[in-house]
C-alpha cells in the first residue's frame, strides 16, 4: 500500500529540517552583516511545540487509517488466492472474479481518499503553524532591524547571531503550544 510510504515521508519531511540544522558550524562564522536575517522554516515546524504535535498527530492519523485499510487489503489477498486455488472451477462463470475486481477498485478508492485526507489535515495544520507564526516573524524582523530576511534553505552557513529562528520558535510555543485534531475530509473542489 502506498500509503504507509506517503505517512512516513510526511512525517519525515517534518522533521527533515532538524537534521540539517544540526550541521557543523565553522569555528569563525564572519561578522554579523547588519540588517540581514535569517530564518529556518523547516526547523520552525521540527523544532516548536506545534509542529511536534502535527507530527505525533499525523502519526496517530497514519495508524488509524493503517488499521482501517489492513482488514481490506488481508480479505481481498485472502480472495485472490482462493480463486487462483480454485481456478476455473471455483468460478466458471467469471461473477467472482469481477466482483472481486469490484472490491479491489472500491478498496484502492478508499485507499486514495484516506491519502488525500492524510495530506489534506497535514496542509491545513502547517497553514495554521504558519498563520500563527506570520505575525511572530514579521515582529522579530521588526524588532532586529531587518532590512533582509533569507530563508535559512537557501543560505549554506550564516553567522548563528543572525539567525532569528529560536526567538521566533520560543514566542510560538507561548501562542500555539499544539494543535489538537482530526483527519480531515478534502473539499469537493466546484467543476469549473
Amino acid at each position: 500500500m502506498k500509503l504507509f510510504a506517503i505517512g512516513a515521508f510526511a512525517l519525515a519531511s517534518l522533521a527533515a529540517g532538524s537534521a540539517a540544522a544540526q550541521a557543523q558550524a565553522p569555528a569563525n562564522p564572519g561578522p554579523v552583516i547588519a540588517g540581514v536575517c535569517v530564518f529556518h522554516n523547516d526547523r520552525l515546524l521540527a523544532q516548536s511545540t506545534a509542529g511536534q504535535s502535527v507530527q505525533a498527530g499525523m502519526q496517530r492519523l497514519v495508524t488509524e487509517v493503517q488499521g482501517e485499510l489492513t482488514p481490506y487489503a488481508a480479505a481481498l489477498q485472502s480472495e485472490a488466492q482462493r480463486l487462483q486455488q480454485g481456478g476455473q472451477t471455483a468460478d466458471p462463470d467469471g461473477s467472482a472474479g469481477r466482483a472481486f475486481q469490484q472490491r479491489a477498485q472500491e478498496a484502492q478508492l478508499l485507499e486514495q481518499t484516506r491519502q488525500q485526507e492524510l495530506q489534506y489535515t497535514q496542509q491545513m495544520q502547517i497553514r495554521a503553524i504558519a498563520q500563527a507564526a506570520d505575525p511572530i516573524l514579521v515582529a522579530v524582523y521588526q524588532e532586529r532591524g531587518c532590512g533582509l530576511l533569507l530563508d535559512r534553505s537557501a543560505v549554506y552557513i550564516s553567522n548563528p547571531a543572525m539567525d532569528i529562528t529560536d526567538l521566533v520558535i520560543q514566542r510560538l510555543n507561548t501562542a500555539l503550544p499544539s494543535l489538537s485534531f482530526n483527519r480531515m475530509p478534502v473539499p469537493i473542489q466546484p467543476q469549473q
